[in-house]
């Protein structure tokens, strides 16, 4: 009797360390969160053309990682290490005519947080004709003010982004000028510092907010 009823205890001990293993091999996600990059540099201004007047920089590229959150060395341009390029007003996406990767992006309109999930189709490269995110007023993701010559962001413009590797993010550009001000003022604020926030989704779905 005793050798049956130590059985029965080992019977029903058994199953709860198993339950506890099954529980302790849950691995749970960590939930995707936004991140904000302040003032990035994008071929800051080194002085003006004699004959036009127009503002020049050094006329490079800074390249930046959604993956990591950190800007790539230029000497690694050719490479899968980067997914944004920033160059005053232009952003070029690693693909096409820009670099090796599977980069692509396309513009949306929404808000930031309503933008929950990346489209499935309707993606652009960067090629000779144009890049994915078109430059121009109106046309991509800011306003160009030619009386005042000022450059902003337009409200519920959010770049969908295909990374150098295949997965998605979403960014949305907070201010084109150093320091973010409210209010910019060109004659006062550095024009070609980005301020931006974005979501980079690593497990490769198209799942943008939790």
């Amino acid at each position: 009797m005793a050798r049956l009823t130590r059985f029965l205890l080992l019977a029903l001990i058994a199953p709860a360390f198993t339950a506890c293993d099954s529980a302790e091999t849950v691995i749970v996600p960590d939930p995707i969160q936004a991140e904000v990059v302040n003032d990035l540099p994008a071929d800051p201004i080194t002085g003006f053309d004699p004959d036009t007047g127009q503002p020049i920089g050094a006329d490079v590229f800074t390249f930046f990682s959604l993956r990591t959150g950190a800007i790539v060395p230029n000497a690694d341009s050719a490479s899968t290490a980067w997914d944004l390029g920033f160059k005053g007003t232009t952003i070029v996406v690693n693909s096409g005519s820009s670099g090796p990767g599977e980069g692509a992006a396309q513009v949306v309109t929404g808000s930031f947080e309503e933008v929950a999930e990346a489209p499935a189709e309707g993606y652009a490269t960067d090629s000779e004709a144009g890049n994915a995110i078109p430059t121009g007023s109106g046309n991509g993701w800011y306003n160009y003010n030619g009386q005042l010559n000022l450059i902003t962001p337009i409200p519920g413009r959010v770049l969908v982004i295909k990374t150098a590797d295949g997965r998605y993010a979403k960014v949305r550009i907070l201010s084109y000028y150093e320091g973010a001000p409210d209010t910019p003022d060109p004659t006062q604020d550095t024009a070609r510092y980005y301020t931006f926030e974005y979501v980079f989704q690593p497990d490769g779905s198209r799942t943008l907010a939790d």
